[in-house]
């Protein structure tokens, strides 16, 4: 596992180096009324760039752009040292359909604006924000393509998109040679482990690098949270209301979840790191493929607490002891496979080399 920003990593199947945590830029600006303004975000993307942190994610909707144009604004002068990550598809101007979505014309504008409020002529990364089930894969890829050859992205991501969908839109670049997806953002935490049946095995077969957001599940993996937040929140709207209230609406705070939290505290007693160091560091320790956690704060102090997730070591002991906490019931055909194989084997073990 690797113990410093500066440690750097290949994404996926391409050359790119970046760094094993991602900073993730949700929280810069206040606009929403829970973020961070500017003089503290311009702190934390200070420090993690001060420890050799290069791989830094926003998106066009985050805090209604502001999040894209403070850091351009920070990045003056240094953006060679910086790998960005932007993102389209949600609606930026309410009421215009056309302003939102995965079809070619927003993909062109939004690419557009975001090179604006960034102060720079290229993007690095450029995802998929959510899939709409509308647009044909052909033209995001075509799409995707078209920006790579004029220059104005590097390389292409996707995000909160079916695994069956990927595999069509990778299958589809390599067999036309368009540029292919080098990365997939998912939800990934110890509450959240469906992606593991399919997202995470896909992955791994198509050559995409794996970045985890919400990795402390909106806050519950903190342990901030008690059982009596779930009544208080209960009815709660994830899109006007606090942090808790995000968390409650988007079903993170549960009964369920707050065991596994209880299990992850006593883990975290036991290695003499915090919850949510020891939340993120059981991510960094998953393997086929290497997932690569963004890591968001409101204050520098919180988000220099959580770089000390780096310096975690979890046993095969700890980290099974929270892989039996967090796990998930199987699905078909992965619920079927397992009890038939033998008879496919013949009775023999097989296995293929990683």
């Amino acid at each position: 596992m690797s113990t410093r920003l500066n440690d750097y990593l290949t994404l996926g199947r391409s050359g790119l180096r970046v760094s094993p945590v991602s900073l993730g830029t949700m929280t810069f600006g206040d606009d929403w009324g829970w973020g961070a303004a500017e003089a503290e975000s311009r702190r934390m993307l200070d420090l993690y760039m001060e420890r050799g942190g290069n791989f830094i994610d926003t998106a066009n909707f985050y805090t209604g752009g502001t999040s894209e144009t403070l850091l351009g604004t920070f990045l003056a002068g240094r953006r060679e040292q910086a790998v960005v990550a932007t993102k389209y598809s949600l609606a930026t101007e309410p009421g215009n359909p056309n302003a939102g979505g995965n079809h070619r014309r927003n993909m062109v504008r939004a690419v557009e604006a975001s090179l604006r409020r960034l102060g720079t002529d290229y993007i690095d990364l450029y995802y998929l924000h959510v899939w709409d089930g509308l647009v044909p894969v052909e033209e995001v890829m075509r799409g995707f393509d078209d920006l790579v050859s004029a220059g104005k992205i590097v390389y292409a991501g996707i995000s909160d998109t079916p695994a069956w969908q990927v595999a069509r839109m990778q299958t589809l670049a390599d067999l036309r040679g368009w540029a292919p997806l080098v990365a997939l953002q998912i939800e990934h935490s110890l509450i959240e482990r469906t992606v593991e049946h399919d997202l995470l095995p896909m992955a791994h077969e198509l050559g995409l690098g794996v970045l985890a957001w919400s990795p402390l599940g909106s806050g519950v993996l903190s342990g901030k949270y008690t059982r009596e937040d779930i009544a208080r929140h209960k009815d709660a709207d994830p899109w006007n209301g606090t942090r808790a209230a995000v968390a409650a609406g988007m079903g993170a705070l549960s009964e369920h979840n707050l065991d596994i939290v209880d299990v992850l505290r006593e883990v975290a007693e036991d290695v003499g790191h915090s919850v949510p160091q020891t939340a993120i560091a059981w991510l960094l320790a998953r393997q086929m493929p290497t997932v690569i956690p963004i890591i968001g704060a409101r204050t520098a102090a919180q988000f220099e607490e959580n770089l000390g997730a780096l310096e975690v070591t979890l046993s095969e002991a700890h980290v099974r002891r929270l892989d039996e906490a967090s796990a998930i019931v199987p699905v078909f055909p992965h619920s079927f496979l397992p009890k038939v194989l033998p008879q496919v084997f013949g009775g023999q073990s097989i296995t293929r080399p990683r």
